[in-house]
């Protein structure tokens, strides 16, 4: 959980090192943006369960900090044909 006495940058370290640690999630890309009591979570994830996963992490973490998922879902697919380099 944060504290009020905890600086921010320490809060937002935290965080990110449980999202990269969390094996629900794993993540090393996401970015962690803390003001006030709202975190923001922004960048690109493999799909929409892995984005709910970021939620549910953060929130155990830090219950008392309002989240706003910002992360978009990009989807990973195989090469459809050759590509042609020139």
């Amino acid at each position: 959980m944060t504290t009020d006495q905890e600086p921010p940058q320490y809060a937002v370290a935290r965080l990110r090192r449980a999202l990269a640690e969390d094996p629900r999630t794993a993540e090393q890309g996401v970015r962690v943006d803390l003001r006030g009591e709202q975190v923001y979570l922004s960048g690109d994830v493999a799909s929409e369960e892995r984005k709910h996963k970021l939620d549910q992490v953060v929130h155990d973490i830090a219950a008392n900090l309002t989240v706003h998922n910002d992360v978009r879902v990009v989807e990973a697919k195989a090469p459809v044909g050759r590509e042609e380099l020139r």
